[in-house]
């Protein structure tokens, strides 16, 4: 099986590929459109703010390529909001895979939100064998608001769509790669998509 997971100079590349090294995965890194295209999984992590990012992705030219792909696709913390139509953050307009627009926390919050927090009405097959209100690691300052593709949802203030689901793509605002056991499994069911 060929994992690959999109490299475009936005943050959590290396960890995501440790993560499925102790699941027994091999991956590669590459911002290479063919090596994309002819992967079986494709992972599209993210971490930093979300203009620079899209900056990156169409230097690459993968902002035709993500939209387009037909295997399973995983979005990891910004690259679930990146996966958006759009986002508050700087205004940047996203790959609009789904149609939602990213918005930022409510003043009143601590910002970013730095911590393990719970998932709930979990929604198969990206959360198979995971229990109601399981602990995953959350690092942001902007969401998803909860909508018809939501398949997690977590509150911080109010409830918000932990993970989103819409045809072959899949994506999380937490992220999978620390969050222990539980980040491990839903890695799991990812790849045995």
């Amino acid at each position: 099986m060929k994992i690959v997971i999109i490299d475009y100079g936005a943050g959590n590349v290396k960890s995501v590929q440790f993560a499925l090294e102790r699941l027994g995965y091999e991956a590669i890194c590459s911002n290479d459109a063919k090596v994309i295209e002819s992967a079986d999984k494709v992972i599209f992590p993210g971490v930093g703010e979300a203009q620079s990012a899209m900056k990156e992705i169409k230097k690459f030219g993968l902002e035709k390529v993500i939209p387009n792909l037909k295997q399973p696709v995983l979005g990891i913390c910004l690259g679930m909001q990146l996966m958006c139509r759009y986002s508050e953050e700087n205004n940047t307009d996203c790959l609009d895979i789904f149609p939602i627009d990213v918005v930022k926390f409510d003043d009143t919050l601590k910002v970013p939100q730095i911590s393990w927090n719970t998932l709930t009405d979990l929604k198969e097959p990206l959360f198979r064998n995971i229990e109601e209100d399981a602990f995953v690691y959350y690092v942001h300052s902007y969401y998803v608001p909860e909508n018809e593709y939501t398949v997690a949802s977590t509150s911080y203030g109010l409830k918000y769509a932990g993970a989103i689901q819409k045809d072959n793509f899949y994506a999380c605002q937490f992220h999978p790669e620390k969050s222990s056991d539980i980040g491990e499994q839903i890695l799991k069911n990812f790849i045995n998509l």
